[in-house]
């Protein structure tokens, strides 16, 4: 299946903002990615005091910001 294909599929499945268990893969000064589905990266914002996270951490998070355009995702804490 293709990136486009995957990404289509996950905005179908995803965009209702239901919770999704995930991995983080990186921590950055300002949040964290977490990998919901292979492939599939977003952006888990460290706001108002949520974190500290390590990789390879479990999260669980819902969908906050889609941006079909850029295919690009944030999250929150679900």
């Amino acid at each position: 299946m293709s990136p486009t294909e995957n990404w289509r599929e996950f905005v179908v499945a995803h965009a209702d903002g239901g919770v999704l268990d995930g991995v983080v893969t990186r921590v950055l000064p300002f949040g964290a990615f977490v990998e919901v589905a292979p492939g599939m990266e977003g952006l888990l914002p460290t706001v108002g005091g949520t974190g500290p996270f390590a990789a390879g951490a479990a999260v669980a998070v819902r969908l906050d910001k889609l941006d079909v355009q850029n295919r690009r995702f944030s999250l929150t804490l679900a």
